[in-house]
């Protein structure tokens, strides 16, 4: 009677606890997802055409005399040139430059004289070359040369840096058309570099350095005055580290390949800065190479970042750098993105994302800028990161920012920020953290737009760049310049192929950074006016087309900040597990259209209050193509300077009119399917259906027409298919979890029925035993005794086959991975515990019975969920209802276990209670250990990817990019040590699961 009556108060115990267990787990998962979202300051842009002018021809200068220098005469050459290039002449000027004795770096000039005899007078070198360089770029940009007479023209901004363009990246189509090559690395130099002595490609080099030295000239011209160079630790050989051989020894070849490097990019980077260019060697930190890798941890115990000596290793690096190539002004580092993506495969030069912590970031600092102090060099840290570690915020927050810098104040140092609230996408806030500190900052653009086609489509960014300047000028005495990516960013060959100056349509980004320098130097330039020079310098002198390339320029940003963002979701800023992810993201990253549900879902939640709107974005961007396309095509050819520049012009329109035209169908179908999943409404799932059809149709078009093209390429649908080919099966499947939990209900009522009488119907005892062992399990020897062949059979396949069931319609059937865990994890938990039962000699049926029929109460949860709108419904609510999550997380893992539970209880009335605990323990272990050896041996981070694949659930790309770990946050031996854990278990489990004998009994014996 005692035991009757603590049974049920047992259960209510056990309940309770698992609920409450539950409770937490849900509260943990809430937690960890942190799905929100808030409104953001999102600048608005107007742009206008500018006024239409008339192209002014330059006069001839009959004479120019400067003095002489390589700074001046290069000046003096790129004037001539651009006087040749001209159609004709108009008049004819002098033109004398005089220099003072002031500062050689002082930029400003006065523009004396008449309109036929001009006068250059600054005080130092540095004026009169930018007074030089303004005359022949008012001369190319077809604008008057007198426009500043009588004038002091002064740079606003002082520090004015490019990367390195496309220099010493090779053309090759067939490298571009496979477009699945996501690698960050440019291959820059690649045919130069040897993998053997002499480690230089001569022939190579010579062609490498007459690319150099154009692109040399043509920043120069362009205003900017320092240059960012790919490398450092390539040119080392630390041999100012202990006794000079303790990193790399005598006869180690990366001193041999560190003495050619110097020896043969040493003049290049020598010509830069002789011409005007400081030089910054631009690196990841931490860059390793093998042998120095292990130098660190055999004297440091590991890569102790936080540790000061540390960076004394790499400060030493740099007096050697600074020694052997006195031209380099500096080093730009970067810590916030580093890892496979960015190295070039079999090239023993390598980055780790190791400097994750404040401690790490400031003992690397301190290092550097003392070394800076001491060289009389500058060390420019980015703040950039993709959101990994302590620091990974620091970008965009401004206390983390303060935690990183604050106290740090060397003038060598500069800090150098995007100029956006997060990467260089549209809709996003300007970045707030530029208006703080008290270290010298620059602020960096992107021409060349990784995120919005690489800059394929037309994309004038002058309004948001001159916004930006001015209110962080404004606010921050402190900002001094800007860099300008004019090449880089992303994956080289993942989009269209576009080498400034060698290869594509490259004059169309080439426009942000002229906007870029321009404005840098007058903030309050007119954006539409310099617009208007860029048209005529590269497209036409005729003022009618240069005005029609003006209003289409203008209609630009329309087209892309409409066509490419959903605009509900995009204005607000959106944070989720630890992370603020972009405001594009069903884009995710560069060209892959996505198709999971974490994105999808929220993308639909954040913007239901405006769902036409954000549907309505699609037909908009459209129309701004077209007109943008009706404006080139009435321009006459003849009229432009290389009519080939319009057909490549048209032929990018169609390119983005195509593109837009599959992405407008495609947010349509998805935000509607979003719709039924939330709504359960007919109307949705048709409208869901007819955009599907028009997906699939202009899709097909899509990659018809630009398949293989490596100037124009198709998109990667690659996701957007997974998802599609899911939500086509979203329907079927609800319908398959209906039946099945109509089948499951009736088994379960079959087995409530035999209690009254009815157990000899066939398969009753057997659905009757799991009934009474799922809900009473010290009860499932009592039920489970002299079961028949029919019955036994049953009491595993029954459970078997909904367990297989409901796990195929939770994943469409297309999750092989999902399956062959979920589903093996049960079978090694099953199989553990009968070897335990069979080694004690007790029948199995009870604890089978107890096992299967706790399991179908758990499948019969899931069913219920899976029945609305099937696995798609069960996703959306997961990421979208934070209180419906809860609410499921809760029961579910209470149900789940409650098949612990039971199992324990059923195991405990044949073996007692600690072997019962053993017998699980070792179970739970065994699983662990199966399963966490299979994946550690497949790889987590391949697992992982193959798991998401198949189940689309989080952005596709993460694996392609930097991992799903690294993401995540999930430590690369995850599995060894899951593994492991389950070894002990399975040890430890065995150990109270054997009988013990008794002490006294023991004695008894002897």
């Amino acid at each position: 009677m005692m035991t009757q009556t603590r049974r049920p108060v047992l259960v209510g115990i056990s309940l309770a606890v698992l609920l409450a267990l539950g409770v937490g787990v849900a509260f943990v998962l809430g937690d960890e997802l942190g799905i929100r979202s808030e409104p953001a300051d999102v600048p608005s842009e107007t742009l206008v055409a500018a006024p239409e002018t008339p192209a002014v021809g330059p006069p001839a200068f009959t004479r120019i005399s400067a003095p002489a220098s390589a700074r001046l005469d290069l000046a003096v050459s790129e004037l001539d040139d651009a006087v040749a290039e001209a159609d004709a002449t108009d008049g004819a000027v002098t033109l004398d430059v005089s220099v003072g004795d002031g500062p050689a770096d002082d930029e400003s000039y006065s523009l004396e004289g008449t309109a036929d005899a001009l006068r250059i007078v600054a005080a130092g070198e540095a004026g009169a070359v930018r007074g030089v360089y303004d005359l022949a770029a008012a001369v190319r940009d077809r604008r008057s040369i007198t426009e500043h007479l009588g004038e002091t023209v002064d740079s606003r901004l002082d520090f004015r840096m490019a990367d390195l363009g496309a220099v010493g990246v090779t053309v090759d189509e067939a490298e571009w058309a496979e477009g699945d090559d996501y690698s960050h690395n440019s291959k820059a130099f690649a045919d130069v570099i040897l993998a053997e002595a002499p480690y230089i490609d001569e022939t190579a080099l010579e062609a490498s350095r007459i690319e150099f030295e154009e692109y040399v000239q043509h920043v120069l011209a362009e205003g900017y005055n320092a240059i960012a160079i790919p490398g450092f630790i390539e040119y080392l050989t630390f041999d100012r580290v202990g006794d000079g051989d303790d990193v790399y020894g005598a006869d180690d070849t990366h001193v041999a390949r560190a003495l050619a490097m110097q020896e043969a990019f040493g003049p290049m980077w020598q010509y830069a800065h002789d011409l005007g260019l400081d030089v910054y060697f631009r690196t990841d930190m931490l860059m390793l190479t093998t042998p120095l890798e292990e130098y660190l941890e055999a004297e440091f115990g590991g890569l102790a970042t936080e540790d000061p000596a540390f960076w004394d290793v790499y400060a030493a690096g740099l007096d050697e750098l600074y020694a052997a190539m006195p031209y380099v002004d500096g080093v730009l580092i970067r810590i916030g993105e580093a890892g496979r993506v960015y190295d070039l495969p079999g090239w023993d030069y390598y980055s780790e994302l190791a400097v994750t912590t404040v401690d790490a970031v400031r003992a690397m600092l301190t290092a550097f800028t003392g070394q800076a102090e001491a060289a009389d060099r500058e060390v420019i840290f980015r703040t950039w990161s993709v959101g990994v570690g302590a620091v990974g915020d620091m970008h965009t927050n401004a206390d983390s920012y303060r935690a990183v810098l604050d106290g740090i104040e060397s003038e060598q140092l500069i800090v150098s920020t995007k100029y956006t609230l997060g990467d260089f996408y549209s809709h996003l806030p300007l970045n707030d953290t530029l208006e703080i500190g008290e270290q010298r900052r620059i602020v960096e653009f992107q021409s060349r737009r990784e995120f919005e086609n690489f800059g394929a489509f037309p994309n004038d960014l002058g309004v948001l760049y001159q916004q930006a300047l001015q209110r962080f000028i404004a606010a921050n005495p402190r900002v001094e310049g800007i860099w300008t990516w004019t090449q880089d960013g992303g994956p080289w060959r993942a989009g269209p192929l576009s080498l400034e100056l060698k290869a594509g349509f490259w004059q169309l980004p080439e426009l942000n950074t002229e906007l870029a320098v321009r404005l840098a130097r007058d903030p309050d330039a007119d954006p539409a006016a310099i617009t208007a020079d860029w048209a005529r310098r590269w497209f036409s002198d005729d003022p009618a087309t240069v005005d029609a390339i003006g209003r289409a320029m203008a209609d630009s940003r329309t087209a892309i900040t409409d066509g490419l963002y959903i605009g509900p979701f995009a204005d607000r800023r959106v944070f989720a597990i630890g992370l603020e992810p972009p405001p594009m993201m069903w884009i995710f990253e560069w060209d892959i259209v996505t198709g999971d549900s974490a994105v999808l879902d929220v993308i639909y939640e954040v913007s239901r209050g405006r769902l036409d709107e954000a549907i309505e974005g699609g037909p908009r961007a459209l129309a701004a193509v077209e007109r943008m396309r009706a404006e080139i095509e009435a321009t006459d050819a003849a009229s432009w300077h290389d009519p080939a520049l319009r057909d490549e012009f048209l032929a990018t329109l169609d390119y983005q009119a195509s593109t837009y035209a599959f992405l407008a169908d495609y947010r349509t179908m998805f935000l509607k399917h979003a719709e039924w999943h939330d709504t359960h409404s007919g109307e949705a799932y048709e409208a869901w259906d007819a955009a599907r059809l028009a997906y699939r149709a202009s899709a097909a078009e899509h990659e018809a027409a630009y398949s293989g093209d490596p100037y124009h390429p198709a998109y990667n649908l690659t996701a957007a298919e997974l998802g599609v080919d899911r939500a086509e099966r979203d329907l079927p499947m609800a319908w398959a979890a209906r039946i099945t939990l109509l089948l499951l209900a009736a088994w379960l009522a079959y087995g409530i029925a035999a209690g009254y009488g009815r157990a000899k119907w066939p398969g009753a005892r057997a659905a009757r035993a799991m009934w009474v062992a799922a809900t009473r399990p010290w009860r499932a020897v009592e039920v489970t005794r002299d079961l028949g062949r029919l019955d036994r059979a049953l009491l595993v396949a029954v459970p078997a086959v909904f367990l297989a069931a409901s796990r195929g319609i939770q994943t469409w059937f297309l999750a092989a991975s999902h399956l062959i865990v979920t589903l093996g994890s049960w079978l090694v938990f099953a199989i553990a515990v009968l070897l335990l039962l069979r080694l004690a000699r007790r029948p199995a049926w009870p604890v089978l019975a107890a096992i299967g029929g706790a399991a179908v109460l758990r499948i019969g949860l899931l069913l219920a969920v899976l029945t609305p709108t099937g696995p798609g419904g069960y996703w959306f609510e997961f990421w979208t209802d934070p209180l419906a999550r809860s609410i499921y997380v809760t029961i579910a893992f209470a149900a789940f276990g409650w098949v612990i539970v039971a199992a324990g209880w059923a195991l405990a009335v044949q073996l007692g209670a600690r072997r019962a605990l053993g017998a699980l323990v070792a179970a739970v272990g065994a699983v662990l250990a199966v399963f966490g050896a299979f994946i550690a041996t497949l790889g987590l981070e391949s697992a992982l990817t193959t798991w998401n694949d198949e189940m689309a659930l989080l952005p596709w790309g993460l694996s392609r990019i930097l991992g799903i770990t690294v993401y995540l946050d999930i430590p690369a031996d995850t599995a060894w040590v899951a593994a492991a854990a389950g070894v002990v278990l399975v040890v430890v489990g065995v150990l109270l699961a054997l009988p013990w004998r008794h002490r006294s009994r023991a004695a008894a014996v002897a």
